[in-house]
């Protein structure tokens, strides 16, 4: 599409959006006077879903008037409570149903996964990232490695940059999985970097290390709800995300992991037991000594039961991308993130910043991180003073998320104009 710096065709592209209407379907954060801000920070807290009000005070009602029973007589009944998200959540990521669970936060499910897949051997130890990694991923591979009396600067090897560039080249991934393929045993790779926005090319990574044996977990805090996901079908060993990103579940909302059929239905596979991940025909035989016999799917993983409250606002959020649908997200997604870029680089490049996110729609999702390259802190803030709200990462980084969900392209042009206006 032939884009202009006019606000006209901004508002035009409002008008012929067929997915305006689930901006309304949300609750959107005002100034002082009212007016609704620029909200790109969905990449760090999607907005609430107005949805999802009732659904956690039905919750709440329940447990107020059925108490104990709410278990098996509440209307959403909390012992299956998490078999209403299964579906929806494996359709986001690809997955057969029985590959998804709902549980716990990111790096609980990491740390889960990785007691099952990361068994170094001898020979086998070695562990390779992305730089930079999501620190808290980064604080999770390091203590496991530790945890299994290995040394992190001897088994943590990192896909970096080339130097005067800021995203990792997949033959950069491809060449270390090739020169490491006797030592590696995972991979964990981002679906999206969260700090440079770029999307991985995961089947490719995945086939040339399962080639050698490697097992390949994926983080898609910044995939999920973000980008066309088909983990199953990639053959992707084990992932983890949050939900309250663009999944917009809520702070500290419940997270989710997905291990592919033929290692879920393995039920000898070891890995760190608790009482919601037994079968559910003996989860209850207290009387008798335990014995831990796995679900065979994801659900085999979980520790413990449902966190209702946690998981209340998810099945509202759900709802909204079962009706939108995937496939037309990321196509307004790619035309307000290209719009976005068309705007920052409009008339020359700005002396002022420069984006670090890949050009290309298919190797980023709707975030696009801006450098600034003169005073980022005070560059943020006069962004902030206009009613604009995205956030800033060390040391000169703007990370601005168009979501399609229930941002506007006027909203993407007012943002591009109030940041050149600082040039």
């Amino acid at each position: 599409m032939q884009f202009s710096n006019n606000e006209d065709l901004a508002k035009q592209l409002d008008a012929e959006d067929s997915l305006h209407v689930f901006r309304k379907k949300f609750h959107l954060p005002a100034n002082r006077g009212g007016a609704p801000l620029i909200y790109f920070a969905g990449n760090s807290l999607g907005l609430m879903p107005k949805s999802a009000r009732k659904i956690v005070e039905q919750e709440l009602d329940d447990w107020a008037h059925l108490g104990v029973d709410a278990h098996l007589k509440g209307k959403t009944p909390w012992y299956w409570y998490h078999e209403s998200l299964r579906q929806p959540a494996g359709r986001l990521v690809g997955a057969q149903p029985i590959e998804v669970i709902c549980m716990n936060s990111l790096t609980v499910n990491l740390h889960l996964m990785m007691a099952t897949f990361y068994r170094p051997t001898k020979s086998r130890f070695k562990i390779l990232m992305e730089d930079p990694a999501f620190p808290s991923d980064t604080y999770a591979i390091k203590t496991q490695i530790v945890h299994h009396g290995l040394s992190a600067k001897e088994a943590l090897i990192l896909a970096r940059p080339r130097s005067g560039e800021f995203t990792v080249r997949t033959e950069e991934i491809l060449d270390l999985i090739e020169k490491h393929a006797e030592e590696l045993a995972v991979i964990l790779i981002g679906g999206v970097n969260f700090f440079t926005g770029q999307l991985f090319d995961i089947p490719t990574i995945t086939a040339a290390a399962q080639k050698h044996g490697i097992t390949v977990g994926v983080d898609l805090a910044h995939a999920i709800g973000n980008v066309p996901l088909s983990l199953h079908d990639w053959n992707v060993d084990f992932a983890v995300w949050c939900s309250y990103k663009y999944l917009n579940a809520g702070p500290g909302a419940v997270a989710g992991a997905f291990v592919h059929q033929r290692h879920a239905t393995n039920t000898n596979l070891p890995r760190l037991a608790g009482w919601f991940g037994n079968d559910p025909d003996t989860r209850f035989r207290m009387h008798l000594e335990p014995e831990f016999i796995p679900v065979p799917s994801a659900d085999g993983w979980q520790i413990s039961n449902p966190p209702i409250l946690s998981m209340a606002p998810l099945r509202a959020s759900l709802a909204i991308f079962e009706e939108a649908g995937m496939d037309a997200l990321r196509q307004k997604s790619i035309k307000l993130t290209n719009y976005l870029q068309f705007l920052l680089e409009d008339g020359g490049s700005s002396k002022l910043f420069n984006v670090i996110t890949p050009r290309e729609a298919d190797e980023r999702g709707c975030q696009l991180s801006i450098q600034a390259q003169e005073h980022p802190k005070e560059l943020f803030a006069k962004l902030e003073a206009a009613g604009v709200k995205c956030d800033f990462r060390e040391p000169n980084v703007i990370r601005a998320a168009p979501t399609p969900l229930y941002n506007t392209f006027h909203e993407v042009w007012r943002f591009a104009n109030i940041l050149r206006r600082n040039d």
